[in-house]
């Protein structure tokens, strides 16, 4: 677990004899929790008491992915991580090619099921990686870190991310905030930033009963200081949901569960069935020199 660094001076955090945590330098120590994941936040790093997604909202976006409705935009994800760490090995680095893995961080992984996709994904098709991730909910990073052994997590903010300064090959953001300086610091040159973004009609038939003047969302090219954009691919698959239960699920785990008035739960939560589209672009940047 040598990547990640101590929050309070930065440096580089390893694990100590007896395994039970990780040490820098300067001594300052942090356990590593029975679930196998570090807590490198910070008092001061934190916007509450416990900040994150809520257990509820954690427990809903597992049950929801684990029936394997997004497996096509997870499908795409490792298709496109994976050709970027490709480029990166036949290039003057070789990262993965000899003898020094390639370094992928999830920034904002949440209960770690993409992270453990590319776990499963990358070396099966021959690319030699270490993947790290962490997120600001202690919950979600818990659930991550029981789901994928392989894998190394932390609770950590996207603002402050404790890793040393072009630590990372690639670095992988699914939903969460953005953070350009902080991914700019981490992304070595030349590296890879995989960004994806809600497309136009993305879970348009669930708003329909959400609110009563639907929205198509704004489809943005946008610039990051230090990046260069290289890439916009959408994914887009169709969503048949018999089950109430996973209705309230995909509900749940999306930015709508926060800002829906009460008539539009009610509507939504007479449902039975519901079909919709869902609908995302994956935008690939790539570090400058």
């Amino acid at each position: 677990m040598d990547f990640f660094t101590c929050p309070k001076c930065g440096g580089l955090l390893r694990r100590r004899e007896e395994g039970a945590s990780l040490a820098c330098p300067a001594g300052h120590a942090y356990d590593v929790a029975a679930a196998g994941y570090v807590n490198l936040l910070l008092a001061n790093q934190k916007h509450s008491k416990d900040p994150g997604d809520s257990p509820e909202m954690v427990r809903a976006r597992r049950d929801f992915l684990e029936t394997g409705a997004y497996a096509p935009f997870s499908e795409k994800l490792c298709e496109l991580a994976a050709g970027e760490l490709r480029r990166l090995s036949e290039g003057p680095c070789q990262a993965g090619r000899t003898g020094r893995p390639a370094v992928l961080l999830d920034a904002g992984c949440g209960e770690g099921y993409y992270t453990g996709h590319l776990a499963e994904y990358l070396p099966a098709h021959g690319i030699d990686a270490r993947i790290f991730g962490f997120d600001i909910g202690k919950t979600a990073v818990r659930y991550a870190a029981k789901r994928c052994r392989a894998v190394s997590f932390a609770a950590a903010s996207a603002f402050s991310i404790p890793c040393a300064e072009r630590a990372a090959d690639g670095l992988i953001d699914l939903f969460a905030p953005i953070v350009p300086a902080e991914f700019a610091r981490v992304v070595r040159p030349g590296g890879f930033m995989l960004l994806a973004v809600p497309g136009p009609r993305h879970l348009y038939a669930l708003k329909q009963q959400l609110y009563e003047r639907p929205y198509e969302n704004e489809s943005r090219e946008i610039d990051y200081p230090g990046f260069r954009r290289c890439g916009r691919e959408r994914v887009s698959f169709s969503l048949r949901l018999s089950r109430k239960q996973d209705i309230l699920n995909l509900f749940r785990m999306t930015p709508y569960y926060w800002k829906t008035p009460a008539e539009g739960r009610r509507r939504l939560e007479e449902l039975d069935t519901l079909a919709t589209e869902a609908c995302f672009d994956f935008l690939t940047f790539r570090r400058e020199e």
